[in-house]
């Protein structure tokens, strides 16, 4: 999953930067107290990591992520949390395995309405597998844990795309040596699946990061967050482990069934999960790492045609460790996220929709 590094690399526009001076302070906090806080409830885990976040039908909202000793201890599980009544829950189990450590688990709606948990499980990302569950009562109660088949892993950290005719198209990768990026896609619900790839960052468009790196060479890219961008028109970002230490993005022009090469865009990226969301308006918003080394400051940036963006708000600039966000847009308009705080927590911040700049 990698670790973090040193040195800051700053992409900022003046003009964003300006503009969020004036910007309105948005709802934040933790979705439940770290044990170094003093104030933790019993038996809470030192570690959690890697959130996701959906917004219920009833406007509650459920967050999950994995937790435990720390990241790829035999008793990491899945757990979970409901936003309700304007207070987060205690946090619940919502997946376990019997051999070995839970991973990355994704919550979204599919188009029939189930409510469908993907996660992986395996002692590390190399030999993960698959696994799922689905509500039909939004969270309440959920169904037995299903295996996916060989070769399928599911939405490897982020939501996956759920087309307007109910297409799923979910982002995968593997960490087989060099890291690729696979398309997984089902016409069905999720019954059952197809996948294309690999998609592979060609090593004639890396060049040596412009700030300080410890890199030797390039590894590759993993973690895709897909988006719609006009009609069959899909594009992809991905974290890349690269010289170049930037985000990733490729193409695709006909619903996910195929894709272009991959290139950079002038995001950095320091070996870290991001995520994107296309908002109803069709401007593109990722939240990223702005750093070539650390996984601080932790950003969000906003474009109009999904290639050249603005960076409008820091949420987090202190040393230490602010990563894996996963975000999305709320029905009332407003942005909503989640991401793990020094490794011990997870917080949850709301972005006003008013807030962003509409350059």
């Amino acid at each position: 999953m990698g670790k973090h590094r040193k040195t800051a690399f700053v992409f900022v526009l003046l003009s964003c930067a300006v503009f969020a001076l004036a910007q309105a302070p948005a709802t934040s906090g933790f979705i439940f107290e770290p044990v170094s806080s003093g104030h933790a409830l019993a038996a809470t885990p030192p570690s959690s990591h890697a959130s996701t976040l959906v917004e219920l039908k009833n406007g509650d909202l459920l967050a999950a992520w994995f937790t435990g000793a720390h990241e790829g201890s035999s008793d990491v599980t899945i757990h979970g949390a409901r936003f309700t009544g304007g207070a987060w829950s205690a946090p619940f189990e919502l997946a376990h395995a019997s051999n070995g450590p839970c991973w990355n688990p994704v919550l979204f709606h599919s188009a029939d309405g189930r409510l469908w948990l993907y996660y992986k499980f395996g002692k590390s990302p190399d030999t993960w597998a698959g696994a799922r569950k689905f509500s039909n009562d939004e969270g309440r109660t959920w169904s037995a844990e299903e295996l996916l088949p060989k070769g399928i892993l599911g939405p490897i950290k982020d939501k996956p795309l759920v087309l307007g005719d109910g297409v799923i198209v979910s982002g995968s990768s593997v960490e087989h040596g060099d890291w690729t990026v696979w398309i997984e896609r089902s016409v069905d619900n999720g019954q059952t699946w197809t996948k294309s790839g690999p998609i592979t960052l060609p090593q004639k468009i890396d060049v040596p990061a412009q700030a300080p790196s410890s890199r030797a060479r390039t590894v590759g890219i993993i973690q895709p967050t897909i988006v719609q961008l006009e009609g069959q028109h899909l594009r992809f970002y991905a974290r890349s482990k690269s010289r170049a230490s930037r985000i990733a993005a490729a193409d695709s022009f006909d619903a996910g069934k195929t894709w272009s090469e991959p290139h950079f865009i002038a995001l950095p990226n320091p070996n870290s999960g991001i995520d994107a969301v296309r908002l109803r308006d069709g401007r593109i918003v990722l939240i990223f790492n702005n750093s070539s080394e650390e996984r601080t400051p932790l950003n969000l940036a906003v474009s109009r045609d999904g290639e050249h963006f603005c960076i409008f708000k820091t949420l987090e600039d202190s040393p230490g460790e602010y990563s894996y966000p996963a975000i999305i847009q709320a029905d009332d308009g407003d942005l909503l996220t989640t991401y793990t705080w020094h490794r011990e927590t997870i917080k949850f911040v709301r972005i006003l929709l008013a807030s962003l700049p509409q350059n």
